[in-house]
């Protein structure tokens, strides 16, 4: 793993993945603040892990993220999350993770590291890119319930 000036920690306790919730909701404003420590223990069944970058006492970073098997792609650490908190934007805590993310997917064997970003992320898509990521397929979605 590359070596990193900030701590980056996975969030185990009830408090660490708390801590996260304030950044993470920059990125998925719609989650509830009573309700993301719940949805979070729930995803982390699946397979879901936090990991977030902290300095000064402060989370600056925070990715969730999952490994699995693909038959597209084998072993794939797929991001569901990345995102750096507004005020700590191009200070270096998201090359950190990204950095970070990267290693953890060569420590588990996995062969491919993939991510969706929204269409209007113009600023996380020169990042990704910068990173030597491509983009390489469209995403659909349909609502099922509505």
């Amino acid at each position: 793993m590359p070596s990193s000036p900030h701590s980056i920690q996975v969030a185990q306790s009830d408090e660490q993945i708390m801590r996260c919730f304030s950044v993470m909701a920059e990125l998925r404003p719609h989650l509830v603040a009573d309700k993301f420590l719940a949805r979070v223990r729930l995803m982390q069944e699946e397979g879901y892990e936090l990991a977030f970058v902290e300095a000064g006492g402060e989370v600056k970073a925070v990715t969730g993220f999952r490994v699995f098997d693909k038959l597209a792609t084998g072993r794939t650490l797929y991001v569901d999350d990345l995102v750096t908190t507004d005020s700590a934007r191009s200070q270096g805590y998201g090359d950190a993770l990204f950095d970070w993310l990267f290693a953890t997917a060569k420590e588990r064997n996995c062969s491919q590291l993939d991510l969706d970003s929204g269409v209007q992320r113009f600023d996380a898509h020169r990042f990704y890119l910068r990173k030597r990521m491509k983009i390489s397929s469209h995403h659909f979605a349909i609502a099922v319930n509505e």
